[in-house]
């Protein structure tokens, strides 16, 4: 079951210098698809025309429902409420406790205010939310960036834990974790 479908995506903030042209990609549930390329070529800029946050200028794009987990999970959590609440506002919170104990996330954890985690307690709780969400597809932003190498490990494990429902688009600089978790490898350059 196909959870996106892109088609001769056309989409630049300048017409003559468009970061795709006739950009077409298909993602499977049950498969990780891995977008790299440096700073500037487009890779966040594909996850927010996926999410309709920007018009293409041509083609079409067909997604499944979709959560996103992204790249700072300091500024995806609002700092004045916990964390708990943020995550009843996006999605019911049936079997959460079972979830986040999947995650390694002790529930009290859950009823504090994001400044009192760390980053990759913060950054599990962000995929907690996103996958209580219940998603398709899950669009994640270079979702081990701001964390250690031993905690990027094991946040990516906790994705993987979940091939069995969703397709994951992970958007990465980082070619190695791209190479170890990624079905497939889509490399972003510029044309001009």
């Amino acid at each position: 079951m196909n959870v996106l479908e892109i088609e001769n995506l056309t989409f630049g903030y300048e017409r003559e210098k468009p970061l795709f042209k006739n950009f077409s990609l298909t993602l499977k549930k049950g498969e990780i698809v891995a977008i790299v390329g440096a700073s500037g070529v487009g890779k966040s800029t594909l996850l927010e025309l996926i999410g309709g946050f920007l018009k293409p200028q041509k083609g079409s794009i067909k997604k499944e429902p979709f959560s996103m987990i992204f790249q700072d999970p300091y500024s995806s959590f609002h700092p004045s409420y916990t964390i708990i609440n943020q995550i009843q506002d996006v999605c019911s919170l049936e079997g959460i406790e079972a979830v986040a104990k999947e995650m390694d996330i002790e529930e009290s954890l859950l009823y504090k205010l994001p400044y009192h985690l760390s980053g990759g307690q913060l950054q599990r709780c962000s995929i907690l939310r996103a996958i209580q969400m219940q998603p398709k597809l899950l669009l994640a932003d270079e979702p081990t960036s701001a964390l250690d190498n031993i905690t990027s490990l094991k946040v990516m494990q906790l994705l993987l834990k979940y091939l069995d429902r969703v397709g994951i688009l992970l958007i990465t600089h980082d070619l190695a974790l791209a190479k170890w978790c990624a079905d497939r490898i889509i490399e972003l350059k510029r044309d001009y």
